[in-house]
Formats: structure tokens, sequence, C-alpha cells
């Protein structure tokens, strides 16, 4: 079925999103037609509102309405841990847990030579920087466990280095209610390899 050209396109834009397909899309187009104007207005506001209120954190380069960042702002948090992290979702997910007190450092993507971004591409220099202050006492390297993230732990450990920090990088493995016979046998060897005593 054709769609009148204002249909179509709110369609396409829909289709522009991550992980929408077109059926999706289409389902997206007709939810928001059928909604009152006042109703789309106030959607359409709250993105325009996110995109010029949100800036980098200039500490950790996390996205927040204020700078320095909730999290960095906070004087309960432990300024001797960084927690590196490739993306502001990151943050989110590891916030979600309620496990971590420290602060993050937010590279903004990973080394991927395939892909053309070198070290010089992410945050990396702004890392350094702050561990030049002299109070950090350790980094968590929590980069995705891709060809990607795992390049970017290994370079960070040996930029680290010399800075006498400990340099830890978070467990991979078996995730809870999975099945052994269904884990593929990278992340068994990591498992077996990240094993802790109880």
């Amino acid at each position: 079925m054709e769609y009148s050209p204002s249909i179509e396109k709110l369609i396409e834009s829909f289709e522009k999103l991550p992980s929408i397909g077109h059926k999706t899309a289409q389902r997206l187009a007709f939810y928001m037609l059928d909604q009152s104007k006042e109703e789309i207005k106030e959607f359409t506001d709250s993105i325009i509102n996110a995109k010029n209120n949100l800036k980098l954190c200039s500490k950790c380069f996390n996205i927040s309405d204020t700078d320095p960042c909730n999290i960095c702002s906070n004087p309960k948090r432990d300024e001797s841990i960084i927690c590196v992290v490739e993306d502001v979702k990151d943050v989110i997910a590891m916030e979600r847990t309620h496990e971590f007190n420290g602060l993050y450092h937010v590279l903004h993507g990973s080394i991927s030579p395939m892909n053309g971004i070198g070290p010089e591409d992410i945050k990396l220099k702004e890392l350094l920087t702050r561990l030049s202050y002299g109070n950090v006492k350790e980094i968590i390297l929590a980069t995705n466990p891709r060809v990607e993230g795992e390049a970017t732990s290994i370079y960070i450990s040996k930029l680290v280095k010399p800075f006498g920090i400990k340099v830890t990088r978070i467990a991979r493995g078996i995730p809870i209610g999975g099945d052994l016979e269904y884990t593929d046998e990278v992340t068994l060897a990591k498992a077996l390899e990240g094993r802790s005593e109880i």
C-alpha cells in the first residue's frame, strides 16, 4: 500500500532509529498520528529540550544537564576509583547495579583500526590527564567484551602502568540463569580464567 508523502516521510524517519524495521516504523508512525497535537508537541519538545540542554561533563564525559554531572559532583562518590566505559549507556548499566560507588570515564568509543578509529579518536588523552592529578588508586576497565573492547582495555592498561595505578578488568563469563551446554567456548574459557574462590 502506498501512503501519502507525509506518512512515508514519517515512517522513513522512524526507520532511521536503531533496531527499528519497516513494520515497527509503520506502527510508530500511526501511533503518533493518533496522538493529540498537545501530546505530539510535548514529545517533540522533550527531544529538542534534551538535544539543547544536554552537554558532556568536563570531568568524565558523561552526558548531563549540569557540568560537572551529578555523579562527579556527588561528594559521597569515591574519587580514588575510576570505571572506564565505552559509552554513556554503559554508565547507566553500571549505575543500575547499585554496586559501584566510584567515578566514571566515558571514552565515547573503542579502538577499532578496521573502522578507522584510533586512540586519538576517543577520550584517552583526557583519561591520562585525570590520572596525572595523583588521587586515583584504581582503574576498572569495563569495556565491552568484543575484539575492539579488549584491544582498548589492553591499550589503556599499558598507558596506565607508568602511573603505578592498579588496573582491573570486570569479570566475564556465564550469565546468571544461563546453561553451560548453550554457552560458547570463548565465554566458558573466560569464565574459567576469571574463577574465584568461594
